[in-house]
């Protein structure tokens, strides 16, 4: 039935695409502001924003890249230009381009915001070699967005094909066949695959593992047996033969969190509960949006020695923002002492779905439930923090920014999520 799978141009038994949009936001604004094509811009976390979350590939001709402060942006490059975030806007144009994508194959697995693996087995039949779906890929891409292009990788497994991906940028398309995966990945350093952080990489590097050839040394029971079932999907990625089917549900979630970068080292107090109380809400909103409640909560601010934490419980589980703020409130009361912070964070550990239906049994749950559901649908319709905590109105201040973890649909498809500026 199919043909060596050596061959870019042939079936294959088994067909993965990555597809990555090239600077994603900076395409989305350059396509709605043709002004800026060809420019050097950088997306900022609103127009006070001081980091670049995203730079177009003219900017990172000048060496301006993620995570670069602003001023040392405008400095190295001339005629740099500063654009905050819309991440509405983002959202919307991913959303079209993952729905396009859904037509080429139902096998879809929405990785991040501008990324997405698709799973062509089954297609080859229908609509030609990996080679020809990839190309109909960035047609597809193109048109849904109205012209974002994107880089296209194309193996025989998940891993090889977002290493594929990352070789040809911008618009490119780059074909690994799965019979000479082994082979091509052979003098990649394995810190270089997707899912390899640095904690495994020194593991391996004390094994002398430090490019995926220097793997097959090692035996995939030792991994295994360190790592469990990660350790041996890693030695196999290794090998072009990462076993990872795509995973076209969102799983339930472990925990729903947020967390926002502050003026550095601030100090008073009154700015940090207000985000803290910023975070609280949205952690409360996102659990009701959901039909969520959660018993254990974490609050932290990062300081300079790292993160400074609490964890608390609380019982019956709560949704409500208020519950959340009463224990940021006793953190900074009883645990914080004034150090110069950069960063707040509230994580709801165990979200569990609410049976809203015995609340009857409680008068005051029940009224606060019919109070928390008027100001979400008042909030939904008309923007967040339509009605919200006094401090909170002043929250254009305060900009959202689309996670990592974004997703079209489920409990993910919220794109006001955890906003880290990076």
């Amino acid at each position: 039935m199919f043909s060596d799978d050596t061959l870019p141009h042939t079936h294959w038994s088994r067909a993965m695409i990555l597809v990555d949009m090239n600077a994603f936001f900076c395409s989305v604004e350059q396509i709605d502001h043709p002004e800026l094509q060809g420019r050097p811009i950088g997306i900022t976390n609103g127009a006070q924003g001081t980091c670049i979350i995203t730079c177009s590939y003219e900017a990172r001709a000048y060496g301006v890249h993620t995570g670069m402060r602003l001023k040392e942006a405008q400095r190295i490059c001339p005629g740099f230009i500063q654009v905050p975030a819309n991440p509405e806007r983002y959202a919307q144009v991913s959303t079209r381009i993952m729905e396009a994508l859904s037509t080429i194959t139902p096998d879809r697995e929405v990785f991040s915001v501008d990324e997405a693996f698709l799973d062509i087995t089954h297609c080859q039949r229908l609509l030609g070699t990996p080679q020809r779906i990839a190309r109909q890929v960035k047609q597809t891409v193109l048109e849904a967005s109205g012209g974002v292009l994107c880089s296209v990788g194309v193996s025989g497994d998940k891993t090889t094909a977002k290493y594929a991906a990352k070789l040809n940028k911008p618009n490119g398309l780059t074909i690994i066949p799965p019979g000479t995966a082994r082979q091509t990945l052979a003098r990649v350093p394995v810190t270089e695959l997707c899912g390899i952080a640095r904690g495994i990489g020194r593991y391996l590097a004390e094994r002398g593992v430090y490019t995926c050839a220097d793997m097959r040394r090692l035996p995939i029971g030792e991994i295994g047996r360190r790592f469990g079932n990660p350790g041996r999907r890693i030695w196999l990625m290794t090998q072009g033969l990462d076993p990872e089917p795509v995973h076209t549900d969102v799983e339930a979630p472990k925990s729903i969190g947020h967390g926002k970068v502050m003026p550095p080292d601030t100090r008073q107090r009154e700015v940090v509960e207000t985000f803290l109380l910023h975070m609280a809400e949205k952690v409360a909103t996102r659990l009701r949006l959901h039909h969520f409640r959660a018993s254990h909560f974490y609050v932290g601010v990062r300081i300079a020695e790292g993160y400074l934490a609490r964890k608390y419980r609380c019982d019956p589980p709560t949704d409500h923002g208020p519950t959340i703020v009463a224990m940021c409130q006793d953190f900074l009361d009883h645990h914080w002492a004034g150090q110069g912070c950069h960063q707040v964070q509230i994580t709801a550990l165990d979200p569990r779905y609410a049976d809203y239906q015995f609340d009857f049994l409680e008068p005051d749950h029940q009224r606060q439930d019919r109070l928390n559901q008027a100001m979400d649908h008042i909030n939904q319709r008309y923007g967040e923090f339509t009605l919200a905590p006094v401090r909170l109105l002043s929250r254009s201040k305060m900009p959202n920014v689309i996670a990592p973890a974004w997703k079209p649909f489920g409990h993910r498809e919220t794109i006001l999520m955890n906003n880290f500026e990076f």
